[in-house]
């Protein structure tokens, strides 16, 4: 990261991570060292090709290690639309750079070491593929997760519209009881002239944070009418969609990019039914 970050207090520790290759549904998603190489799952795949999926080093990160250890093990899995931000976030945070060419993930890990409230953690950040091309093999990460991190472009509404149609209710499916933290990316990109001229083509704007915290037209209709008519809406809203926390960023400038991942840490450490519940799910791909 910058060197203004660097005297904070919690500032996170990196080290230079590798990334590994998407596990096969047989195999342990969290394997360990010697780091061995998976072959990714094969699929059927009727749209463009695929991009390349790096081979990478996946962390030591077992089941059955507690937080009694020396280091402690959290996994994160970051989802969202294709191109709204997600890979940017995670190299920023563990590398300190910003890719400038864009190149669409099918599965990439990455490790950071944190340190939070005076806890050293190695927090495994999983990324994986928005396409619709992928929907049937970006399940194969949630396994074993701890804290999820649902993403949206702050210049792009639809992914906002998106996050409430369908990455809520795909991460409620496959990791029910997971923290969720609501990320909005690219917000060096709200006041930006080009980005409001081209949305403005299309009469749309880049998301406010007011909008973030409106309900969703199928949310509303879910809920009693009673809830309808408190001031409470928006707050009994974040609890149904299970977000913990609402959190804006922008991996350009830096700004923001620690505090989600503080949060994240804080929440995933907090976190443990996905360790009794992921070995009793069926899933059919």
């Amino acid at each position: 990261l910058p060197a203004a970050n660097q005297g904070h207090p919690h500032a996170p520790h990196f080290r230079n991570n590798q990334c590994s290759s998407a596990p096969s549904p047989s195999q342990n998603p969290l394997p360990t060292r010697p780091n061995p190489t998976f072959d990714s799952p094969s699929i059927t795949h009727s749209g463009p090709p695929p991009p390349s999926c790096s081979t990478l080093t996946a962390p030591n990160y077992h089941l059955d290690n507690t937080d009694t250890m020396a280091e402690i093990r959290r996994k994160l899995v970051i989802v969202g639309d294709g191109a709204c931000g997600k890979t940017c976030l995670l190299i920023v945070f563990s590398k300190g750079t910003f890719p400038e060419v864009y190149v669409p993930t099918v599965f990439e890990n990455y490790v950071a070491d944190v340190e939070v409230d005076g806890k050293h953690v190695e927090l495994a950040l999983w990324d994986t593929a928005g396409q619709e091309d992928y929907d049937r093999l970006r399940p194969l990460s949630y396994p074993d997760s701890h804290v999820i991190l649902i993403c949206f472009a702050i210049d792009s509404p639809d992914s906002l519209d998106n996050v409430q149609e369908k990455w809520i209710s795909e991460v409620l499916h496959f990791c029910q009881g997971l923290p969720i933290v609501l990320v909005g990316c690219k917000k060096d990109l709200r006041y930006d002239q080009k980005t409001i001229e081209e949305l403005r083509k299309t009469s749309q704007k880049p998301v406010s944070p007011e909008e973030v915290t409106q309900p969703h037209p199928s949310i509303i209709a879910a809920l009693s009418p009673r809830l309808l008519s408190t001031p409470l809406v928006g707050e009994e809203v974040r609890k149904k969609i299970g977000a913990h926390k609402y959190l804006e960023c922008s991996a350009k400038t830096n700004e923001g990019v620690r505090e989600v991942f503080e949060h994240a840490t804080r929440a995933a450490l907090l976190s443990r039914s996905s360790r009794k519940s992921s070995h009793r799910k069926c899933m059919i791909l």
